[in-house]
């Protein structure tokens, strides 16, 4: 599947400005992490565009991603994308049992994350923020409630990394796209 295709699904079933700039963030960490681990980087560009295309539609798990998958199978799209989608979801069935798998859980929570702290910010940016920032920011837990800490720090243990190492990867990887989520400052 190309991008353009994906972003074409993406946008059909999300409306939502804030939830197309989730997956355009996922999407720059799926790419960041592919470059970093030798993988192929528009395949995992494509998985974190869609990995919440069917939120809006079914907003509460189990449905989502589960039910999402039905349309992606009814569209045609590639069974290794539909599952690779599929499993960061809770409770799913399918495991996150490859790095791509894995990143994509780590990023999903952490992105929504990086991108409430930047809004509150005076800069309005991501070119000044820094990892410390982001996770003192966890430690208030009436901030940007809906954002699992738990998944935050599940996700980097997944992948090996110290928290603050991952952070800052992710923001760096998100700062490219700055102007797209509406944080050029």
């Amino acid at each position: 599947m190309t991008r353009d295709k994906a972003l074409g699904l993406l946008e059909e079933f999300t409306k939502s400005d804030g939830l197309r700039k989730h997956a355009l963030a996922v999407e720059a960490a799926m790419r960041a992490y592919a470059r970093k681990l030798g993988e192929d980087e528009d395949y995992w560009g494509v998985v974190g565009l869609l990995h919440d295309f069917d939120w809006e539609i079914h907003p509460t798990l189990p449905e989502h991603p589960v039910k999402g998958a039905e349309i992606l199978r009814e569209r045609g799209v590639d069974e290794a994308i539909v599952l690779d989608v599929v499993s960061h979801g809770i409770d799913t069935g399918v495991p996150r049992d490859t790095p791509l798998r894995k990143v994509l859980f780590a990023v999903d929570e952490l992105t929504g994350f990086i991108l409430a702290v930047a809004v509150v910010r005076p800069s309005r940016s991501l070119n000044d923020l820094e990892a410390k920032s982001v996770i003192k920011k966890m430690k208030d837990k009436s901030f940007a409630a809906a954002v699992s800490r738990e998944d935050v720090k599940e996700g980097a243990e997944a992948l090996g990394v110290e928290l603050s190492e991952h952070v800052q990867f992710v923001i760096e990887a998100m700062r490219p796209i700055g102007a797209q989520l509406g944080l050029e400052g």
